[in-house]
């Protein structure tokens, strides 16, 4: 599948670039072309891969490129005033190569919670390709006007896209990490995993699926809207010592049990969304791995799997050739889920948030004469 990517905001911009490096060190075409977007001059001047051309500095005239400090109402004015700056850049992008926009955001900070659902709708409007988001839910742990920023945001961002992929920061946290390195990790994670689902179709001939899953198998699949999860595990296989002592062949005995077991494990504990999965819709399976270890008999097995699993007749499936490769993964996108704990919680929290951020405003003025009453009345202001 060929994305126009679209990066928005702190988190955006960071994870269209660990696409761009997962294409890079992939040789895949998957990324046709991409832009980053943002209130904030410094988080553009801290990307590499985009080139500065395609980094588009929105809202000057409001905040003079220091960004929206989490307030996503002031994204979303910006997005407004600004739209045509960005659609401009996107008319310059060969549309005509793409099968779909990915616009990819934080939901928690202000610029992508904010730009990114007005952006998803102006692209509907002018493009029939599809328009997808990939949303980043805040940790549990970063506060609470964050999980109002993201609880807004995801209610307006799911209706303006074709379907909306989240993922949620707490899925891929590490106690062990730095706040950068954890960051940086789990964006190059995500590109990882989603680029075997993306290049799964965009073969150069050198390998051929047994069964092609192609650009059009990842739309029909996304093509229930909604809220979609994704679920990856991979595992790497021994290979027996070449006689010259080059890469040799894998050992294919337990080609089908495995495939089987990555495609549980991807299901059913790695979910970039924990969710029920029997409230899926559709789902879609892709197994990547040398050809040898592909057993046509395990990618059937597991769609069969899942259709059990899920409850869902609507399973499409099939295998990713990826000649001298030292590892098997099995992707798994879940798609039109509906039974999510952490968006009820997400939602919960940010409802009693915004209860105290009101009660807070309703009395600042009462608490600050008390703070400034002298008692006695001789003190006086300047004027």
């Amino acid at each position: 599948m060929r994305l126009a990517l679209i990066g928005v905001g702190q988190a955006g911009g960071k994870v269209t670039e660990a696409f761009l490096e997962y294409a890079d060190r992939t040789d895949s075409d998957i990324v046709v072309d991409a832009l980053a977007v943002n209130t904030a001059k410094a988080d553009l001047l801290g990307l590499d891969r985009i080139p500065v051309s395609k980094r588009l500095l929105i809202g000057t005239d409001r905040v003079k490129g220091h960004g929206v400090g989490a307030d996503n109402e002031l994204g979303a004015d910006i997005a407004a005033a600004d739209s045509e700056v960005v659609m401009d850049a996107v008319a310059g992008m060969p549309s005509h190569e793409i099968d779909a926009f990915l616009l990819v955001a934080g939901l928690g900070g202000g610029t992508g919670s904010g730009v990114a659902p007005y952006l998803a709708k102006e692209l509907r409007r002018r493009y029939e390709e599809p328009v997808y988001g990939l949303g980043l839910l805040p940790g549990k742990d970063e506060g609470g006007i964050y999980t109002l920023n993201a609880a807004r945001s995801f209610q307006t961002f799911v209706r303006e896209v074709d379907n909306l992929v989240v993922y949620d920061n707490d899925t891929m946290a590490s106690g062990t990490d730095s706040l950068a390195g954890g960051f940086a990790r789990a964006n190059e994670e995500l590109a990882r995993r989603f680029g075997v689902l993306f290049a799964a179709g965009e073969t150069d001939g050198s390998a051929v699926p047994e069964q092609v899953v192609d650009a059009s198998e990842i739309i029909n699949t996304l093509g229930s809207g909604g809220v979609s999860t994704f679920g990856y595990a991979s595992s790497p296989i021994e290979r027996k010592r070449g006689l010259f002592g080059g890469k040799g062949r894998p050992d294919v005995s337990d080609a089908t049990p495995r495939i089987l077991a990555l495609v549980r494990q991807a299901t059913l504990g790695r979910l970039t969304l924990p969710c029920e999965i029997t409230s899926a819709e559709r789902a879609l399976v892709v197994v990547a791995g040398p050809p040898e270890m592909l057993s046509r008999s395990g990618v059937e097995k597991a769609r069969s799997w899942l259709e059990e699993a899920t409850g869902t007749r609507e399973v499409r499936g099939g295998d990713f050739p990826v000649p001298d490769a030292d590892e098997v993964s099995a992707a798994v996108l879940l798609s039109g889920v509906s039974d999510i704990p952490r968006v009820k919680e997400l939602q919960a929290i940010a409802i009693e948030t915004q209860r105290s951020m009101r009660e807070v405003s309703e009395t600042a003025d009462d608490r600050l004469s008390d703070l400034l009453w002298s008692g006695d009345g001789e003190l006086k202001p300047l004027f």
